[in-house]
């Protein structure tokens, strides 16, 4: 990991087969689509796929219910690296007027650094979720390499006795003709083959994605796929899809999953 958790405290539970008290160490991972429709600033009164903005307010929320010590949100950025726990959502991007303004966590820009879109979404669903505990704020670069991924996912395993992992990442963006990277007759099996393994709890075929396919896919998400399947080795006790789906010709997946 290029980083480690700002403020992290030295009571903190220590790794290890089961916490002090007694209970079961764990990971419990929550996935939802870096989109920018997410940001009601951005769609307007009139909301853009209202059940992906649900589902992911759901899985956000079950993440949080679980109790976590922490919560490390994952999405793809220029680089590899930690990013400060206050950071702000930046729209600037989208439309110069919404980024100090209305891209702010707590509507106050106060200082706090800009953070990539998808790290930024993630924390703003954690806020939204009512969640105040400590959080690390996690980009992985586009091209990081399979086995960089699959250690910082497991890096990431070993911050608490109880972890909460938030990754925002998507499938392919080669589903239609009018999808930014045209349609792929490859991209349906591609995408599939994620949900098929999100849903079954067996995430092997996430470490072995092809990192080639994925860029010829304009899949960004494939480094957090991978970093999700470097934090949870073994087969999910239970999982749940709460959103499926192509809109815009880019395959978005929603889910939670529970880790031992």
């Amino acid at each position: 990991m290029s980083g480690r958790l700002p403020g992290r405290c030295a009571d903190l539970p220590s790794p290890g087969g089961v916490r002090g008290d007694g209970s079961p160490r764990g990971i419990t991972a929550a996935i939802c689509p870096p989109a920018p429709l997410l940001a009601r600033e951005l769609t307007g009164l009139d909301p853009v796929i209202p059940e992906l903005r649900q589902a992911c307010a759901a899985a956000a929320g079950q993440l949080v219910e679980t109790g976590p010590e922490v919560i490390a949100v994952v999405g793809p950025g220029r680089r590899t690296a930690v990013w400060p726990a206050d950071g702000r959502l930046d729209l600037a991007a989208f439309g110069p007027a919404l980024g100090p303004a209305l891209g702010t966590r707590g509507g106050s820009v106060s200082g706090r650094p800009p953070l990539p879109l998808p790290l930024g979404l993630g924390a703003r669903l954690l806020d939204e979720s009512g969640y105040s505990g400590p959080r690390l704020l996690q980009s992985v670069h586009t091209g990081e390499p399979a086995a960089a991924c699959l250690r910082l996912g497991a890096g990431l395993r070993t911050l608490s006795d109880r972890i909460g992992l938030l990754v925002m990442a998507d499938g392919s963006a080669c589903r239609t003709l009018r999808a930014p990277g045209y349609l792929d007759p490859r991209a349906a099996a591609f995408d599939a083959a994620i949900a098929d393994a999100v849903r079954s709890g067996d995430l092997a075929s996430l470490r072995a994605m092809d990192s080639d396919l994925a860029r010829e896919l304009l899949a960004a998400g494939r480094p957090g796929w991978q970093v999700l399947a470097g934090a949870m080795p073994g087969r999910a006790a239970s999982t749940q899809v709460l959103y499926e789906g192509d809109p815009f010709g880019v395959f978005y997946l929603v889910a939670w999953l529970a880790g031992e």
